[in-house]
């Protein structure tokens, strides 16, 4: 006679490495894409620091007697890098040579200023990357708003806190119409919105240049240059911390509206729509969801937060009017920050100050080291290059894939035979 017994096998008990929520949290902090978005900027600024190094003088005149004293080329080589991310680093977060900590400080409101276009930028590429819509188009949404803003800058004679208001509300709108066109299109016509949104920048840009030509439009009064009146002190986005510092309260507004996107795509039934279409537009099509008018509204919203952007290159400090560059590449910069933050709203944020500081760390970097300002163009290449490419980040640093559990002891199993 055989009687057989055998134990069902029960939850992992809290001290199992595998089961216990604090693993599972450190097992994704270190192999998610919040890690792999933090190895690509390491690994990006260790190759330009070779790139860096591989431009210095003292380095190629050291590297041809590399055998006879390779210290020579060591130091030097330390040396480039070293001097030129150290200036790096007191343009863009503290310059510790000046005295007084107000002093010191100024850098990092100058990163800050930087990162606003940036983020609110980013912010509307990565809406439209959650609703599977590529927006290539922020740059030429960034210019009809600038066009707006500033005409409502400079035409109206307002009362400060209504007229700024007003600025704004003008730049978002003309931001969100831009970028309505494309989606309209898209839900109507099936239009793919990678070309319209690169044919649209292409008008927006010699739209604008158009206007800032024209007398009655947008070109200054009495002059021959294609730029506008100076914005109406009335609609400048006040200084945050004095004429000292340049940083704006369009910095306290991007963080608003960071909160408010993430509302709106973990929190609000449109974001959650929004998901789901860009998971499966399909599968969210068969479940009731009207997926052409979301597509409208995902780029309306883009569009909108590219919008300001635009209307802060204009409000900012700006007092003697904008060309035709007031974009500054800024349109398409977004796109990378959208991707180091993974469309993440508080990613998007993280990335957009990032930028601004190899932005504002840049000019430092070139004025002190003699490095080409291009080095930093190359930073933000190769951060893209590495976060495209998650399992090439994984495999240099022997990461394991997402979810990925450890091996573990085998389970005892009771099997009793009599």
């Amino acid at each position: 006679m055989t009687d057989a017994t055998t134990t069902t096998p029960t939850a992992p008990r809290p001290s199992d490495p595998d089961g216990s929520r604090g693993s599972r949290f450190v097992r994704e902090l270190t192999t998610g894409n919040a890690a792999i978005s933090v190895l690509a900027v390491v690994l990006a600024l260790v190759l330009s620091g070779v790139l860096i190094a591989a431009t210095d003088d003292d380095v190629q005149t050291t590297a041809g007697y590399f055998f006879a004293r390779p210290s020579d080329f060591l130091s030097a080589f330390w040396g480039a890098v070293s001097g030129a991310y150290s200036s790096l680093f007191q343009g863009a977060v503290y310059n510790f040579r000046v005295d007084g900590f107000a002093a010191g400080i100024r850098p990092l409101t100058d990163t800050l200023n930087y990162s606003v276009p940036l983020i609110a930028a980013g912010l509307g590429v990565a809406v439209a990357f959650r609703v599977g819509l590529f927006n290539i188009g922020a740059r030429g949404q960034m210019l009809i708003a600038s066009a707006a803003a500033g005409w409502v800058g400079f035409s109206f004679h307002l009362p400060v806190g209504v007229h700024l208001v007003l600025a704004l509300l003008a730049g978002v709108a003309g931001g969100a119409l831009w970028g309505g066109i494309v989606g309209f299109l898209k839900a109507r016509t099936g239009a793919h919105e990678v070309i319209l949104t690169i044919m649209l920048n292409y008008v927006a840009f010699y739209l604008l240049s158009y206007m800032l030509r024209t007398p009655g439009l947008l070109q200054a009064e009495g002059s021959n240059n294609p730029k506008s009146p100076a914005t109406l002190e009335t609609a400048i986005l006040p200084r945050l911390f004095g004429s000292g510092y340049n940083l704006n309260l369009g910095f306290v507004l991007v963080i608003g509206i960071t909160a408010a996107v993430w509302w709106l795509l973990n929190r609000s039934t449109l974001g959650f729509r929004f998901r789901a279409v860009g998971e499966n537009p399909h599968a969210a099509r068969t479940a009731g969801m009207d997926v052409k008018n979301i597509y409208l509204y995902a780029m309306l919203i883009s569009g909108g937060l590219a919008g300001v952007a635009g209307s802060t290159q204009v409000l900012g400090t700006l007092t003697t009017g904008f060309s035709s560059g007031i974009d500054a590449g800024i349109g398409f910069d977004a796109i990378t920050v959208a991707l180091l933050g993974r469309s993440r709203p508080w990613g998007v944020f993280g990335a957009g100050v990032l930028f601004g500081a190899l932005k504002a760390g840049g000019y430092s970097m070139q004025a002190a080291n003699g490095v080409p300002i291009d080095i930093v163009l190359v930073v933000q290449s190769l951060i893209v290059l590495f976060v495209a490419a998650p399992p090439l980040v994984r495999s240099i640093f022997r990461l394991p894939a997402p979810g990925a559990r450890r091996a573990t002891a085998p389970t005892k199993e009771a099997v009793v035979t009599k």
